[in-house]
């Protein structure tokens, strides 16, 4: 009944349309000094129109219900039409007869008491500032809930329907020794409430704090090192555009023309994943069914991303790779959970005078098309049996290139949000310092 509702309603004004309704809920929680000092409920629910005629596709958006929202939806198509390009690339994707089945909605966790949420983050903070007297602050001690449903409709007879849910807690711990001072950041995600480990990360957070307490600065100079599972998720997060058709289309990626080539560490295989990561879901932003997409397979590169649109232009089927920001956005070609798959090594070790780089500063500044960076990195190096934190240093040189010098590769894949990496043992990270 409701395709048949919204096809009497757009039909006679579009060739094809697609409808996006989303309702997402979102609720956030921070704590201070053993307080919450903030508690903040967010509801959006929308429409999102893409229509074609004659080649042209438009985007529209209502918060609207019902006759108002189809009324409204129809007159902005009609009057945004006239002021669009025709492109034949312009498509909407077919039905499908069936999607996968994640377990990613906690209705236990959405209705558990509000207290019973305040009392997790409350305690996580606890456990921050108890660990050791040189923890002196904490910040940014929040717990994010966000409840998300999805349906999309077309007029090719496409009808997907599915929700989850997504928490997230997180905190900063500031240490203090004397005149030296020093912050640390760190965060956790599930899919369930009870899911969240918030002792452990309390823990973690602290211990990583007074670590790097009496940071000194290392000596200019290249050094073998292990990437920690977070610092290799940053580095994805730069490699990510090249593997996208929309920049294979605009020749913004480096990895043009070289399917089939060795690109990479044969140590490396590396999967967008549309149902593992933070980003899991049974379809893409267009309906399209969600699947496992592997890119680069023991360092050989194996293809792009692609969503319908791009699909069309370069030849190639969607990948199920359209992403939507919301419901104030249409669906681009994106990665939705990038990983590197976790290896065979048991604790790669960085050995005496090796580094480990836990956190880069400035990746968003690193040049996605080249794979150039030069940002700055914390982190510690192995004297003898003992670690000694580094601060105020440099890491530059060529993301490509890096992951080329892959020695070793652990066991132990976590996703950060919709990036996901073990720790990596490379050689040659170039250090300037001191």
């Amino acid at each position: 009944m409701e395709a048949q509702f919204w096809a009497h309603r757009l039909g006679n004004i579009l060739e094809d349309w697609e409808l996006c309704f989303i309702m997402e809920r979102a609720r956030r929680f921070e704590a201070a000094d053993g307080e919450i000092i903030t508690m903040e409920v967010k509801e959006e629910e929308g429409i999102a129109l893409r229509g074609v005629k004659d080649g042209r596709m438009c985007f529209s958006y209502t918060f609207e219900k019902g006759e108002e929202a189809a009324s409204r939806l129809a007159g902005n198509a009609t009057e945004l039409m006239p002021f669009l390009e025709a492109d034949a690339c312009n498509a909407l994707p077919g039905g499908f007869a069936a999607y996968p089945g994640l377990d990613l909605y906690d209705a236990a966790g959405l209705g558990a008491a509000d207290g019973v949420k305040t009392g997790v983050l409350l305690e996580m903070e606890s456990v921050i500032r108890s660990a050791d007297r040189r923890i002196v602050k904490t910040r940014n001690c929040e717990l994010h809930e966000t409840e998300v449903r999805v349906k999309i409709i077309n007029s090719h007879g496409l009808s997907a329907e599915a929700k989850k849910s997504v928490y997230s807690l997180g905190a900063l711990a500031v240490a203090k020794d004397g005149e030296d001072e020093v912050s640390w950041y760190d965060w956790t995600w599930s899919f369930r409430f009870d899911g969240l480990d918030w002792r452990g990360l309390g823990a973690r957070i602290a211990e990583k704090a007074v670590s790097f307490l009496g940071g000194e600065v290392l000596e200019t100079g290249v050094y073998n090192g292990l990437l920690t599972p977070a610092c290799a998720c940053q580095a994805l997060e730069i490699l990510a555009p090249s593997f996208l058709s929309e920049n294979l289309y605009k020749k913004k990626t480096r990895l043009a023309d070289k399917t089939g080539t060795q690109c990479f560490s044969d140590l490396l295989t590396v999967v967008d994943s549309g149902v593992r990561g933070a980003g899991a879901f049974p379809f893409d932003g267009e309906g399209v069914p969600s699947r496992e997409n592997v890119l680069v397979d023991k360092g050989v590169f194996k293809g792009f991303l692609y969503d319908t649109c791009y699909g069309k232009r370069l030849g190639e089927p969607s990948t199920g790779s359209a992403v939507r920001g919301g419901v104030k956005e249409p669906p681009r070609c994106g990665t939705r959970g990038l990983f590197i798959e976790a290896g065979g090594t048991e604790g790669p070790d960085a050995q005496e005078g090796g580094i480990v780089v836990e956190e880069l500063m400035g990746a968003h500044t690193a040049n996605g098309v080249t794979g150039d960076f030069s940002v700055g990195a914390v982190g510690s190096r192995r004297i003898g049996q003992a670690w000694a934190p580094f601060k105020g240093v440099i890491l530059s040189g060529n993301l490509f290139e890096l992951l080329s010098r892959v020695r070793a590769v652990g066991k132990d894949l976590a996703f950060y949000g919709t990036y996901g990496s073990p720790t990596l043992l490379v050689e040659g990270l170039k250090i300037s310092g001191r």
